[in-house]
Order: structure tokens, then sequence, then C-alpha cells
């Protein structure tokens, strides 16, 4: 046994540290069962043997580190250990000689030198107690891994072992994926069948792989201790090698003992791809069969069973008891018969008489009439049929006789699937009603189907510096003019989003209406009391040329009839200049202006003026009226109807709408609204659209009812403008929640049937300033385009 070399320590020390081991190796040791008489009983004369052994040895050992305290003596390796084993082997079978006592005494002998004595008693209860707790070794008896000598060139190792008996084969060389590990040939068997052997397996080339030879306890403790890879050791059996893990290796079983993804590479937070869509589409995505418990019988059936048969073995559930029958014949039920004459018994219900089968024609004879007959046209077409398209499923034939009458083919198959018919076809009368959720949805049409629509936001006109609560789009769509809090009135080009011009007025703009009589180049701007006529002069220059000629060709009649309300009068040379032409003066403040259709009247609203809050006007005659003698109301707007003489009044909870030739109401719509902000006529003039400021939007058909058509509750805030397309069946709506809401308004020519109303985008975009959103919209009068000015000064296009 090779001797360990050990640190000099003072004795005192020496004494304290070693008590202090046991104390640590005896504390948490599980003590035998046997008590120290058991012990002695058990210890042997073989015990006391290798006791005084091990005594000398350690007293050897103490003497060692005594003397050689100064010295650097090179100790035994465990090489010349084996040497010295293999010269006991050779010395003992020079002095054998042929007896076979002696001979039997040296193999017993070898097989002494080749396995340790057995350990019995307190060294064995020590050295399990050292397997078991694995207690690292106090600095008193810790080894110096300096003393270690270094093997020398002439011992033999196990590794040059190893490489002389097999040749190392690399596991890359025939690596492949799908099959096992080649180092060892063996196969995929328990390596406990080689436990016999000297060997372990064979390699690629057939030879064999030797076993390595095996390291008792002692020997694997101290490997443990001085070896700071050993708990990243790894024993393969198939090799019978000790493999040291890279650190990728250990990360990777880190890794996976902290329930992580293995591969560090790997992103479980990848972005979803939605292969399917929502929508219920005709195919299933899957066709795969029902799975094999759905045909075994349930298991809760047969413990229900069970229970009920236990129930009748113990007495305590008792079976009907059988009505005996008169005649002793069995009584059969006939399932075919009529309805009418049927028995009604409880526990047969109103039966379904099976359908009958079609009684046979002419054409089904074994000889029918010659008309019967097809033709060879016919027989042609009839089988280029298919199968489903034809009118009957065989053939007229004339046949001589009855007893050449071949049989039919088609028999089988037929009384199969009337069998399959007759079997399959529910028997059962359902009171129950099945009521889809989708049946209760209405049935709306995708919005992709009902384009065009204004989708995103295209164009954003920037230059106002305060709250933007009116827009006008020029008739042609090229131009559109803008109001605002901040005095200003601008004209802007809609495709490069210039402002053209501006106009500085003396007040807050309240309203701006473009002239859509294409002929002439108008805008009414209506300013505190003040509702003046600019002339931008954009666009054709003709048009704007011929709009001014139209005005100072005025001439004043002779009998002048002026109103106390209204005064007309004409700018000055510098105001000219600017772009006003005409400026006409109420008594209060204006809230509205409205164009007919025509280009040459048009209306104002003055909130506080009473039974004049509405007045119309007439440019070519620069005159004004007051429609009505009484006041209805507060009026909150006013519309022209497109086609007819209608004239539409809002007040805050009702639209009456009057006849301007006939001079009377002829309708009042019930809006149901707590406070109208806005209404809108559609170019059709049969339905208004009415917005109110309790977030409801309402549809009204004329020709229907004084009541809203459709209700709409699409905003949160209130709901300051609503508009119509001129051509295409879209309106819109905006808000303080700063959303315009698209939606499609189709309007059909047929009286019975009604609109389609479907919402199809919210456009969002502006911001909200002091609670206030959208303040106005406005369609492009050709495109399905839309215009927005919001209270965050800016104007927003949508195409």
């Amino acid at each position: 046994m090779a001797s360990l070399k050990r640190k000099s320590l003072d004795p005192k020390q020496k004494v304290g540290n070693v008590v202090e081991a046991e104390d640590d190796l005896f504390v948490d040791a599980p003590m035998d069962d046997d008590s120290d008489d058991s012990d002695s009983e058990d210890y042997s004369e073989e015990d006391e043997e290798l006791e005084a052994e091990m005594t000398d040895s350690e007293d050897e050992e103490e003497d060692d580190i005594d003397n050689n305290d100064n010295d650097d003596d090179e100790d035994v390796s465990e090489s010349e250990a084996v040497e010295e084993k293999e010269d006991l082997k050779e010395d003992l079978k020079e002095e054998a000689d042929g007896d076979d006592e002696e001979d039997d005494e040296i193999e017993r002998k070898i097989k002494e030198s080749k396995s340790p004595a057995p350990r019995r008693g307190k060294l064995s209860r020590f050295a399990q107690q050292l397997r078991r707790k694995q207690l690292k070794l106090k600095p008193a008896t810790t080894l110096d891994n300096k003393t270690q000598s270094a093997p020398n060139d002439n011992e033999v190792t196990e590794e040059s072992v190893i490489s002389t008996t097999s040749k190392v084969v690399d596991e890359y060389e025939f690596d492949s994926s799908d099959e096992e590990d080649i180092r060892n040939t063996v196969g995929n068997i328990p390596m406990e069948w080689y436990d016999d052997y000297p060997h372990i397996g064979y390699d690629v080339t057939g030879k064999k792989i030797m076993r390595p030879p095996k390291r008792d306890e002692l020997e694997e403790f101290l490997e443990k201790m001085d070896n700071p890879d050993y708990w990243r050791t790894v024993y393969d059996k198939m090799t019978g090698k000790d493999i040291v893990l890279k650190d990728e290796d250990v990360a990777l079983i880190q890794r996976i003992q902290d329930g992580r993804y293995p591969e560090t590479t790997f992103d479980p937070y990848e972005p979803y791809v939605d292969f399917f869509t929502h929508e219920k589409m005709i195919h299933p995505v899957t066709r795969r069969p029902e799975h094999k418990r759905s045909f075994i019988p349930s298991l809760l059936e047969k413990e229900k069973v069970s229970k009920m048969l236990h129930a009748f073995r113990m007495g305590w559930l008792k079976p009907r008891k059988e009505k005996k029958e008169t005649d002793g014949m069995p009584k059969f039920y006939d399932i075919w018969s009529n309805e009418a004459h049927a028995e009604m018994t409880k526990r047969h219900h109103s039966h379904i008489a099976a359908p009958k089968e079609k009684l046979p024609g002419h054409e089904e004879s074994y000889r029918p009439p010659p008309e019967y007959l097809p033709t060879e046209e016919e027989i042609k077409e009839w089988k280029e049929a298919h199968p489903e398209d034809r009118k009957m499923d065989f053939l007229p034939q004339s046949i001589e006789c009855l007893r050449k009458l071949p049989a039919y083919r088609d028999f089988v198959r037929e009384r199969f699937e009337r069998c399959l018919d007759l079997y399959l076809c529910p028997r059962q009368r359902r009171m129950r009603v099945h009521v889809e959720p989708e049946d209760l949805l209405p049935k709306l049409p995708k919005p992709k189907d009902l384009q065009p629509f204004p989708t995103a936001q295209a164009v954003v006109y920037q230059g106002h510096g305060s709250y933007v609560r009116t827009i006008s789009v020029d008739p042609t769509g090229q131009w559109f003019a803008s109001g605002s809090d901040d005095k200003t009135v601008r004209f802007w080009e809609v495709s490069s989003g210039r402002c053209m011009k501006k106009i500085d007025v003396e007040g807050t703009v309240k309203c701006v209406a473009w002239c859509p009589n294409p002929a002439i180049c108008l805008v009414a701007v209506s300013v505190d009391n003040k509702v003046h006529l600019v002339n931008p002069e954009l666009g054709d220059k003709l048009v704007a040329s011929d709009t001014d000629r139209l005005i100072e060709a005025y001439e004043e009649p002779e009998e002048v009839k002026t109103s106390a309300l209204v005064e007309w009068t004409v700018p000055s040379e510098e105001e000219k200049e600017k772009g006003f032409r005409l400026c006409l003066t109420h008594f209060k403040a204006t809230k509205q202006v409205v164009w007919h259709g025509k280009g040459d009247y048009f209306g104002t609203v003055v909130p506080d003026g009473g039974h004049s809050s509405v007045l119309i006007h007439q440019l070519s005659k620069r005159r004004s009226q007051t429609p009505f003698k009484k006041s209805k109301g507060l009026i909150q707007c006013i519309a022209f109807h497109p086609t007819r003489p209608y004239f539409f009044v809002a007040t805050q909870r009702y639209v009456r709408v009057y006849n301007l030739l006939k001079q009377e109401l002829t309708k009042k719509l019930l809006t149901n609204a707590k406070w109208i902000s806005s209404i809108a006529i559609h170019p059709g003039g049969d339905n208004v659209l009415v917005s109110s400021y309790d977030c409801k939007l309402s549809w009204f058909d004329m020709d229907l009812s004084v009541r809203p058509y459709k209700t709409l509750r699409n905003h949160r805030q209130a709901i300051r403008h609503v508009c119509y397309h001129r051509r295409y069946p879209l309106f819109a709506s905006s808000g303080d929640d700063g959303l315009v809401i698209v939606c499609h308004g189709q309007v059909y020519n047929d009286l019975l049937q009604n609109a389609q109303i479907v919402p199809v985008k919210i456009l969002r975009g502006h911001q909200v300033t002091n609670s206030l959103g959208v303040l106005a919209c406005e369609f492009h009068p050709t495109q399905p385009w839309l215009f927005s000015s919001g209270a965050d000064s800016t104007i927003r296009l949508y195409t």
C-alpha cells in the first residue's frame, strides 16, 4: 500500500484535529443495532491481524512523517505497487514445485494479493460511514497534492495498457444521426452480462476492449477529495472510462434541471402567426377519425349497471312483473301501419310513418310502349350525364317475353339504400326549438365587400392656431376652406396640402360654406353678427371674374324693401383686395350658413333671434326675409332639400319639415334626443341623419315613419357633426371622443326594401383637447375621401 505524506503539525494540534475529525465523523452516523458485545463476538482473528497491520502501518507512517519533515523523499506511487504485485507473482511461481497442495497455496496467495483483505468490525463501519456521509477531511487529514509523485517513463500506466490492447477509434469518424455509439459494438444490451469476463465488449475492428482496473472505496474517496473535476465526472459503462463533462454540457444539464429550454438559441416568445382565421369556413381544419374511446362502452354506465345488479341481488330493487299473454303468443307491433289506427300506448307516442316508395311506371315494364323507349341520342346523353343528374336510374328496354327477362343488377344496391333510409331516418317529433346564436345576430356583409370607403390618414393640414370649427369643400374637389377660433379663414389645396390664401376677420369664424354652384366662386363666412361673401379667386380665373361681374351687375330697384334685421353693404376697396364682395350685417350673432342647391339662396341661423331665428337671403336681388312668424323653440340648425322645395329646421328635440311653396308644415320628426347638434339630408332626399349631444345618431326614413328607423350609439362622447357623401353610399359622424366613424348606408329604389346600415371603419388621428374632439367632417364631392377638423387645430384627410 502506498504511503501518504502528511503535513507536519504540532502534536497538540494533531490530537485536537483528530478529536474534531472523529467527532465530525460519528455525530450523524447511523449506529448499528448490535451492541459492543456483538461486535466483540464477530471480531475474528483476521480482524486482529488486520488491525495490527493497520497500527503498524500507522506507526511507520508517523515515523516517516517525523523523520522526513525537512526531506523531500519520493513516495511509492500506485504504479510501483502494481510492479510489486507482479514481482510477488513471479516469486511465488518460482518457489512452487509440482505438488498440487503447493499449487493451490500459490493460487490462494495470488488471489489474496489481487483482492483486498476483508474488512469487518470498526474498520468496516468506518469505511461505510465514509461512503455514506462523503465527509470532507479536516486540514489535519487532508493530503498534500504536491507530494504525489509524477509518473516515470518506465512505469506502465492504465492508458498505455488500453492503448496497446485496442486502438482508440474517433467517435465522430462513423457518426450518424440514426446509429448508436460505435465505440463499443455490443449494442444496446445490459453491461452486467460482461461482469464475469475480463473485457467489456469489442471495438469496430473486432478487438476486445479490456476492462480497466477497478478502484476500491478508499481510492474512490481519495479521488473524490483530490480531483477538482470529480463532481463533473461521469462513468461510461460502454467503455469503462470516466468522462469529464464540458462547461457547455454542465450548463445544459443545469438548464434542464431548472425547467428551462435546453437550447439557448430557442426563443419561446416568437411572434405568433395566426394560421387560422376567425371566420367560419365550409371545410373543417382536420378530418381525423373519432378516437377509439368513443366506441368503447362508458365506464359510468358500467358502474350504474353494477349498482343496479347488486340492488337486484340484495332484494332492494325488484323487477317489473311481466304481463301474461292471454293466447301465449308474443305480441308484435306494426310500426309501418297508418298513424290513425295505431294504438296510443304509454311508451309508443305518435309515430311517423315511413315514406312510401314511388310506384313503378310504364317505362319500368319489361315491354314498354314504343314512346317510352329512348333514342340513340338520349342513350348517349344518359351515359355521359352524371348519375345524380339522370332523370332515371335505368334505361327502358323492350324484351320479347318474360322468360328472357334478366335479373335487375341494381336490385341489391337499391334495397340496401332503402334499408339505410329507413334505419337512419329519425322517427321522433322534437318539440324543442333549436336556436343558434348566429341566427340571433343580424346578417351583415363583410366590410371588404363594401369598399370603397376611407381607411387611412393621408394628409394633415397644419396652420391654424386654435380650434378649427368648420370646413367646406369646393364643388370641384380641388380646394377647401376652413374657419378657426384664431380669427382667420384659410383656403387649402387638397392634393398638395398648401395653404393658398389666408383672410383675417374680426372675430371667431362659426361657419364656412362654399357655394354648391360650380359657375359661382363664392364662400359664405359667418363671423359674429356678419356674414361675408368672399371670392377666393382660386381655380378657373374665368369663373372668378364672372362671379365679380355678376355681383357688380346688380342694379338697385326703385322701391327698395329694406329689412330691419339684415343690412346688405358693399365692402371698401381695401377689403375687396382681400377678397370680400358683400357683407350681411344681422341684428344678432349668427351660427350657421347653408346654401341652396342652385346657389342663389342661402339661409342663416340666429340662435337668439326669437321668431326671427331663421333668415333666408337671395343673392341676385340682395334681399332677406323671415319665413316664420312664431318661434317653435331654440333653433339649432337648418338644411335645404337637394331637389324639392322642402326646408328642414331642427330645434333641440324635433326636426320640422316645411314646404316652401305651400308654406306649411309637412312633417315633424321625433328624434327622442335631448339636444340635436346637426342634421344631414341624403342626396336622394328621402332619408335624414340627425346627431345629438347625448351620443345618439338617428336615421330617419321619410317614407316609412316619423320615428327613427335606426339609432346608432357608436360614439362614447357627444356627436358634433354628420354628413352624407354625394355619390357613394357612405355617411360619417364625428364626436368629442376624437373618432370619426364611417358607415355604409345603402338606400334602395324599392320602397319595400329598407336601407342597409353597416359601420365599416373607425378613423383615428385627432387628439382630444379641452374635452373637445372632432368638430366637423365633410366628404369629398367625387372621391371616397373624408375631411375632418378638430380641437387640436389640425385638418386631416382620410383616403
